[in-house]
């Protein structure tokens, strides 16, 4: 069985993207010492897999589900560090 990068790429994926978008892709790539075609699959690959992550079911039995809802209904309160945090500017603001 042959792993995703040693696989046969026989697939043709194509994107149309402005001039500004294909610049900022070509320097993030850069960054990385990668291909734009590498930077843009292995970013791609990596959005979906989170997305896919991010789809969970999880199954409860009647008490564990009453508890589950009691504790989104009574949630904890804030305490005074996490006020602190919520106050702070964004590293990419300051």
């Amino acid at each position: 069985m042959s792993t995703d990068s040693t696989a046969r790429k026989d697939d043709l994926i194509q994107i149309r993207a402005s001039a500004t978008t294909k610049a900022t892709l070509n320097r993030a790539a850069a960054m990385r010492g990668q291909r734009l075609s590498e930077f843009m699959l292995e970013s791609a690959r990596a959005r979906a897999e989170e997305t896919i992550l991010d789809q969970r079911l999880f199954a409860l039995d009647d008490d564990d589900y009453k508890a589950f809802l009691a504790m989104l209904d009574a949630p904890a309160k804030p305490d005074n560090a996490l006020r602190a945090r919520m106050k702070r500017k964004p590293a990419w603001e300051r």
